[in-house]
């Protein structure tokens, strides 16, 4: 059976449901890890547990389904999460060293991947291969947006409300770069989608960090399940909308 590309489009949805999944891996690695009093060990094998049926139910599909494409992209976001919370917290590890780790693991990746594939682009996932190079880099680039995330705005004391504009106003540069400045497409996708990490880490301790840290308090349950509430009802949209194109692909008669 051929497969179909397995990614979906790059639209403005597409990177709405980035951001809030990016949030959801920020607030649901501490709801599941303090919270729920699971500690980061535990919450770790359980989500990476998680991620690894969701991947394998994503590799075996033969085009690209929203919701299981999200499932995944939401417990990538919260392991990537726990992957560099696990080094600084647990290990000791600095977070300048976890960046450097991370970012020299992304550039393998991208090295590998293209030394396979001639392209990094997003536009044609279509073999079992090029998926595990995107998704490997996927996940690199969530462990990566988390430490240098965590390192402008906690060791360079930023903040979270400037940290978040200042991502913010990379990803804005990047887009305007692209458009008007002839940026390289497949360049400015993987820049973009390495600051959406930190951009909605950033955006999630802000809303629920304590106010004497510079947040507003909220609960991180409750933020969690607004993102999350959110994002099922973009991805229902999705769904019904590739239902629907799929409807008038069919041929007359069918």
């Amino acid at each position: 059976m051929k497969i179909l590309n397995k990614v979906p489009a790059v639209t403005l949805i597409f990177w709405i449901i980035k951001i809030m999944a990016t949030t959801v891996g920020e607030t649901a690695a501490d709801f599941l890890a303090f919270n729920l009093k699971l500690g980061l060990p535990n919450t770790s094998l359980l989500m990476a547990g998680l991620l690894v049926v969701a991947l394998l139910l994503q590799l075996r599909a033969h085009r690209y389904v929203p919701a299981l494409y999200w499932t995944v992209v939401v417990f990538v976001s919260i392991v990537g999460t726990l992957i560099s919370d696990n080094l600084v917290d647990n290990l000791g590890v600095s977070l300048v060293t976890t960046t450097i780790l991370f970012a020299t693991a992304l550039v393998v990746v991208f090295a590998l991947w293209y030394a396979s594939e001639k392209t990094l682009s997003v536009h044609s996932i279509e073999t079992t291969k090029r998926e595990i190079f995107y998704w490997s880099a996927i996940l690199c680039t969530f462990a990566l947006g988390t430490s240098a995330g965590d390192l402008i705005g906690e060791s360079v004391g930023l903040g979270y409300v400037k940290s978040a504009l200042l991502f913010g106003g990379l990803i804005a540069a990047t887009f305007l770069a692209y458009r008007y400045l002839h940026l390289n497409a497949v360049l400015a996708f993987w820049a973009a989608y390495i600051l959406t990490r930190p951009l909605g880490a950033s955006l999630g301790d802000w809303l629920t960090q304590a106010p004497k840290d510079g947040g507003l308090g909220i609960s991180t349950t409750i933020i969690s399940a607004i993102f999350l509430g959110t994002i099922v009802g973009l991805v229902f949209y999705l769904s019904r909308q590739q239902k629907e194109e799929d409807l008038v692909a069919l041929p007359q008669g069918s």
